[in-house]
């Protein structure tokens, strides 16, 4: 483990060697969700294979690079592709992001992915505000020796997704004039999707929409007690909800569907951040 500090040490000394300040916010991009980056100000890029230590990703819509620089009058650290289990990365690499965020010096991070959609009053295209997940499924990220100095052995997880922070962002969709639904996440290791057996299972279990990510980034934040704002696009209908096959084609032009609506409710929810 103390391998793993000196690692986020050299890290951090990279980017802050780069960066002008630190960021206020770190925003992670789901599949498809990546328009927001066209709105940042005053950017700079920074490819992941730049950066010591940092994984590189691997699929389809997501670029792999860091984007600083402002967004609605604050700066702002965008991940443009993040990195998953099913890419074959130990978790904790898959979260070593996050805790190089919260070793830089940033407190406040919104997680979004695209997701398939479970609840059967979602439609393709909706937004759902994330007010909680189930992660039976998910290989905790803090799994092994604790960082002790990051956070608890046994981190709380009671108000995984900040209230207040949800509760900023339904009033900013209502001024909007946005529909964000709100619901519960469920993680799945992927890459194949689920089938309708499964959807249906975690239906009962009370999942409204179900991803490949998400999940174990959120239990590294919190164990290191950063605030968490929570976004899932539902690009398709869950397995077995819909008679038709399930594709990553579909995500990401769904996803691109709803890219104007989403870029505009995370600009708003980040101008308004308290």
């Amino acid at each position: 483990m103390k391998d793993l500090m000196k690692s986020f040490d050299m890290t951090v000394k990279y980017l802050k060697e780069k960066l002008d300040a630190i960021p206020e916010i770190a925003i992670i991009l789901g599949s498809g969700l990546g328009n927001l980056a066209n709105l940042i100000e005053n950017k700079m890029e920074i490819p992941y294979e730049d950066i010591p230590d940092f994984p590189r990703t691997t699929v389809a819509g997501h670029e792999g690079k860091l984007i600083y620089g402002t967004l609605s009058g604050r700066n702002i650290l965008a991940m443009k592709g993040r990195f998953h289990f099913y890419e074959g990365y130990r978790m904790d690499e898959v979260v070593y992001p996050i805790r190089v965020f919260k070793c830089m010096g940033i407190e406040n991070i919104i997680v979004t992915n695209a997701a398939g959609g479970i609840n059967t009053s979602f439609s393709p295209g909706d937004l759902m505000l994330i007010t909680d997940h189930i992660g039976l499924f998910c290989e905790n990220p803090l799994r092994g020796e604790n960082l002790d100095d990051l956070g608890p052995r046994f981190p709380d997880m009671s108000a995984a997704y900040d209230r207040d922070l949800q509760k900023l962002a339904l009033d900013c969709a209502s001024r909007l004039n946005i529909d964000l639904k709100q619901g519960v996440y469920s993680y799945c290791k992927g890459p194949s999707f689920e089938t309708p057996a499964e959807i249906k299972a975690l239906r009962i279990l009370g999942a409204d929409a179900v991803g490949m990510s998400t999940v174990p980034e959120v239990i590294t934040a919190n164990h290191m007690g950063m605030k968490v704002l929570g976004i899932s696009c539902i690009t398709n209908m869950a397995a077995g909800i819909l008679d038709q096959p399930l594709s990553h084609e579909e995500v990401m032009e769904t996803g691109k569907m709803a890219e104007e609506k989403f870029s505009a409710l995370v600009s708003e929810i980040v101008a308004n951040w308290k």
